[in-house]
């Protein structure tokens, strides 16, 4: 019988979404920061372990992902996940590596298909709500332009472990036959990522991999695996808490992807008033803290009022373009500009946090979700409720309130209004 069900994923945004996804079948998740993971109460039946890595350098997220591995082995746990971005975004070759250099494992699963949100996976070609990869949004990504669709050669590149897959047509066999072919894939291979269209065809690779020691890839298969594993759930002790204040949500988007971009849009059609941060003033220290302060004092009224209020960096093509003009000239790569926005960002939530006592916070990106998050000081949070697919509310460990992190290409239009609503009428 598994005791404890070990993650560790590379961004703040995913670790929730696979926290999600196992709490909707009654067991409890819990993720912690990395580097906050020491004297951990071992209280849930998942402990998700948020590096942050997907955006370092290689060799440190290998480092990240190797020391993470360790700790929640230490923990007890005897199944293990490695959660990456639902289209191999990221340092995977080496996050993977490091898993099983920890280990001191040879093998493992793969599954990247995330049916519900559009991702499908048939021969190793993984396509985004019909897409080919290399055709959708993500091959625009600032950071980790996606240019190939073949899963397997994306992985290879990565990696000098050997990869393979199998096809949709042995998964639609059956879990024994399925189990058969893989068992054959593992005498040769370390790396065996499945194909998945449907949940169905999930349910299926659960059964077949759930008493596998290492599995990787997006956070749909562990919406089966419990339907497999022997796992004693264990209640959550969250009840009571008294969450309640005077304030309005703060929202905070600093996603450009186009999903975002209608949320947003979504919701200041609502009524709800806006706050544009000026990506263009976080390069030079006196501007940068100015506008800081103009956003900051804007917001602070608003909020004290009982508002709603979405603050978010300027989605408009030419600054966009402007910012990243400025940003080159000043020998400043895409990435550090990014992370640049997402810290200017932080510290006007950090300053609104403070001032307010704030209680409800919804982050839209991934990047601007860890970076906020760390500079509030949350250690991590318990996974609460679902919201959507793959985006749950949690609670927060290291500041009490209640927040949303949501990754920027998951939700509907009309999520950001719903995910406000949503802690609003949370309460125990």
């Amino acid at each position: 019988m598994i005791k404890t069900i070990g993650i560790v994923a590379d961004d703040t945004t995913g670790a929730n979404d696979i926290g999600l996804m196992f709490s909707k079948n009654q067991y409890s998740a819990k993720i912690v920061t990395y580097g906050e993971e020491k004297n951990v109460e071992v209280d849930s039946n998942v402990i998700i372990i948020d590096t942050d890595s997907r955006l370092d350098s290689p060799d440190l997220s290998y480092e990240k992902v190797y020391k993470a591995t360790k700790t929640l082995q230490k923990m007890g746990c005897s199944l293990f996940f490695n959660k990456t971005c639902s289209v191999f975004r990221g340092n995977i070759g080496k996050e993977f590596d490091a898993m099983l250099d920890a280990l001191g494992e040879e093998f493992a699963i793969i599954s990247l298909a995330f049916p519900k949100n559009g991702r499908q996976t048939k021969n190793a070609v993984h396509t985004v709500h019909g897409k080919l990869l290399e055709d959708s949004e993500f091959a625009r990504d600032p950071v980790h332009p996606m240019h190939q669709s073949n899963l397997v050669d994306i992985l290879q590149e990565q990696t000098n472990r050997k990869v393979t897959f199998v096809d949709i047509e042995t998964v639609r066999q059956g879990a024994s036959v399925l189990r058969k072919v893989i068992e054959e894939k593992r005498k040769v291979f370390n790396y065996c990522i499945i194909d998945s269209e449907t949940q169905a065809d999930l349910t299926i690779v659960a059964e077949a991999v759930h008493d596998y020691k290492v599995l990787a890839g997006s956070s749909a298969i562990a919406e089966e695996l419990p339907k497999f594993l022997q796992v004693q759930p264990i209640g959550s002790s969250l009840t009571n808490l008294n969450i309640t204040d005077d304030l309005g949500a703060l929202v905070i988007s600093g996603s450009l992807t186009p999903q975002t971009r209608e949320q947003t849009a979504y919701l200041i059609s609502s009524g709800v008033p806006c706050v544009v941060l000026d990506s263009r003033k976080v390069f030079v220290k006196f501007e940068r803290e100015k506008e800081i302060r103009r956003v900051f004092q804007t917001a602070d009224l608003l909020l004290k009022q009982g508002k709603d209020v979405l603050i978010m960096a300027d989605t408009k093509d030419e600054v966009i373009l402007e910012t990243k003009e400025i940003g080159f000239n000043l020998n400043i790569d895409s990435l550090t500009i990014s992370k640049m926005v997402s810290a200017t960002l932080a510290d006007v939530t950090e300053q609104i946090a403070n001032a307010t006592s704030l209680k409800k916070l919804v982050i839209a990106g991934g990047d601007t979700s860890g970076t906020v998050s760390r500079k509030l000081g949350i250690k991590g949070n318990y996974v609460l409720k679902e919201i959507e697919t793959g985006v749950p509310s949690g609670l927060a460990i290291g500041r009490h309130m209640l927040i949303v992190l949501k990754s920027g290409s998951f939700g509907k239009p009309d999520f950001l209004v719903r995910a406000v609503a949503h802690l609003k009428d949370l309460s125990y």
